[in-house]
């Protein structure tokens, strides 16, 4: 019998690696996408107050035989569906685990005797408070059937522990934005305010165009693509980008622009504190019909004041007192903006990884029209004020405002909530990174065309530029 060579050897290797490799993205695919269409089936029943469905899933957990189950240990989130408000007297809602694989398990908590007996009453005390995190489970796990439909049912061996790099992760990020966005005070003053009064129409333009076109262009682009009902959570990363204030980097593109820094920067300033307002409502009201989006209203508000306000605040009031202190630490703190940009967008694609190999959910057309969500908006922004006799370089502050955002913010947001709303593929992650990443490129080439669109020529421009 002939023997194989070598070659054949390491041809056939690398055929049977191809094929395991090929059957493992499969059958996580199918994981994914199973689970997927569980938790859409689950949401909608608990919004039903004629359905039942949760009520008969608690029975059947309480009858499996747990004795025979098996052990795993696996990292995931925890999610909690409540049910319609007229039937939460019976049974307020379930709590779910998904791996992070994609596949969803059923919490089937055990009564209270047992509970007492085995000393468990600890693993389900406080899991509401363990929502927005990553967590890992050591549980027991056995499927059960009801309506012909398979599920999976888990009990808790020891209580859910969040991921430590999860814990140091959300801490850092949220120490080193505050003392970027203290940087950022550092810079401002009491003037920059009253430019709101001596400039009226030019803010009020930006704002305007800010707060309300950005939103229901990202809105019109994803109904139009189809990511408005196929991916919401893409949608709602659109949404949330357009939905925070300007930042440093419009500021910086607008004197490299040539443009009006100071109404750049008083631009800026107003649509920070006007975020704690705006930036909840716009998600509120644009993804509100969304049945898969539950927007954190109250968190979100939560992560602005602290976050943006208060040290935005502390930073000038520190200006006011330490004013050579203040000039001093500006280029610390400016290069600390951009470290911390970098640290969010990195080690979160890090922790994010395999989400980036969905070519399904982050396809090429996906990459279009985040960029182009950029790029329109300062082109709108770039012809409109136009009507209104804005000065050109006046208008080139405005079209930058409008098109770049602080990113950093709305990638600290999407982090910090993502877990929280049911956005196990971090979809708003990964589309505010990528505009972040972009809006560079897309403001470096508006520069560029701002020269043949919006000439400076025979117009008086600040020597401040």
């Amino acid at each position: 019998m002939k023997s194989l060579s070598p070659r054949m050897i390491a041809r056939w290797r690398s055929k049977l690696i191809y094929l395991a490799l090929a059957a493992l993205m499969i059958f996580n695919a199918t994981a994914v996408f199973a689970g997927e269409e569980l938790y859409r089936s689950l949401s909608a029943a608990g919004k039903n107050k004629e359905s039942s469905l949760f009520i008969e899933l608690y029975r059947t957990g309480q009858n499996q035989n747990w004795q025979a189950a098996k052990e795993f240990q696996f990292e995931g989130n925890l999610r909690f569906l409540e049910r319609d408000a007229a039937a939460r007297d019976k049974l307020p809602g379930i709590f779910l685990v998904r791996s992070l694989e994609g596949e969803l398990y059923i919490v089937s908590i055990p009564p209270d005797d047992e509970l007492k007996r085995t000393g468990a009453e600890g693993y389900y005390s406080n899991l509401k408070a363990m929502l927005g995190n990553k967590l890992v489970f050591r549980a027991l796990l056995t499927e059960g059937v009801l309506g012909g439909q398979k599920y999976t049912f888990i009990r808790f061996l020891h209580p859910p522990a969040q991921l430590m790099l999860d814990k140091i992760f959300k801490i850092a990020i949220i120490f080193m934005f505050f003392f970027v966005m203290l940087g950022m005070g550092l810079n401002l003053t009491l003037k920059d305010f009253k430019l709101v009064l001596q400039k009226p129409k030019g803010i009020v333009i930006g704002i305007i165009f800010q707060w309300f076109l950005m939103p229901l262009l990202a809105l019109g682009m994803a109904w139009a693509l189809g990511f408005y009902h196929k991916f919401p959570f893409i949608y709602a990363g659109m949404v949330l980008i357009c939905a925070c204030p300007g930042g440093v980097t419009s500021n910086l593109m607008t004197y490299y622009a040539k443009g009006d820094l100071a109404l750049s920067v008083s631009l800026t300033s107003v649509s920070t504190f006007l975020a704690l307002f705006f930036t909840p409502l716009i998600l509120t009201v644009l993804c509100a019909n969304i049945p898969d989006i539950t927007i954190p209203t109250g968190l979100i508000a939560q992560t602005i004041i602290g976050l943006v306000i208060v040290p935005l605040i502390i930073g000038m009031s520190i200006r006011q007192k330490w004013l050579n202190f203040a000039v001093k630490a500006t280029p610390f703190f400016s290069a600390l903006g951009v470290f911390a940009l970098l640290m969010v967008i990195g080690v979160g694609v890090y922790t994010n990884v395999e989400k980036f190999a969905d070519t399904q959910r982050y396809s090429l057309t996906f990459y279009i029209m985040v960029v182009s969500l950029s790029i329109l908006g300062m082109l709108l922004a770039a012809f409109f004020p136009k009507m209104f006799r804005i000065e050109n370089y006046q208008t080139r502050a405005i079209s930058m405002e409008v098109g770049l955002r602080n990113s950093t913010l709305a990638v600290t947001i999407a982090l910090l909530i993502q877990d929280l709303m049911g956005d196990f593929y971090s979809s708003m992650f990964v589309t505010t990174a990528i505009y972040g990443i972009t809006m560079y490129v897309t403001g470096f080439l508006m520069i560029l065309l701002y020269k043949k669109i919006l000439p400076l020529e025979n117009q008086g421009i600040p020597s401040s530029n």
